[in-house]
């Protein structure tokens, strides 16, 4: 039998998580969005940045502001946005999680809003999740049969397991 204390609403996780962290979702958005354009390019500046979120720059403006303030950016006004170590570090792992979580995705037999659904996804798992997440990656990569079958069990179940 389940306590009352195991459970919480999606707020209440939310809250006791970003107790442990200093970064908005939207600040991880921007900030894997920047890791990857100078990945890519080599720089980012904020017209890109903006264009890329589908923001307005002055937006893109005070989340770089932000983010800078908090060492994981060099930015000046007017100027090219660059990475810290720091900032490079949390990029780097914020680009693998959302590939982890898109490449678990696409096993599954997720194609539409495919994006979406990782967004949503990625900014609430924990890290000890995304570990097992990427492990079953590594699975199904290394015993592609196990996909096939799945995809037959889908296709003779037509999606409803609800009581078995």
């Amino acid at each position: 039998m389940m306590k009352n204390n195991e459970f919480h609403t999606v707020r209440g996780y939310q809250l006791q998580k970003k107790d442990g962290r200093s970064l908005t979702s939207a600040m991880e958005d921007y900030l894997e969005m920047i890791y990857r354009n100078v990945r890519e390019e080599g720089y980012m500046r904020i017209n890109t940045l903006a264009g890329l979120l589908n923001v307005r720059p002055s937006s893109a403006t005070k989340m770089v502001q932000k983010l800078s303030a908090q060492g994981f950016l060099n930015y000046q006004k007017y100027g090219i946005i660059g990475l810290t170590e720091k900032g490079r570090e949390l990029g780097r792992f914020l680009l693998e999680r959302h590939n982890i979580i898109e490449r678990f995705l696409i096993s599954i037999g997720i194609s539409e809003n495919l994006l979406k659904e990782t967004e949503l996804i990625e900014h609430n798992v924990s890290t000890n999740t995304l570990r097992r997440i990427n492990q079953l990656n590594c699975f199904f990569k290394k015993h592609p049969e196990i996909i096939e079958e799945f995809e037959k069990f889908k296709m003779e179940n037509n999606d409803d397991c609800s009581s078995r």
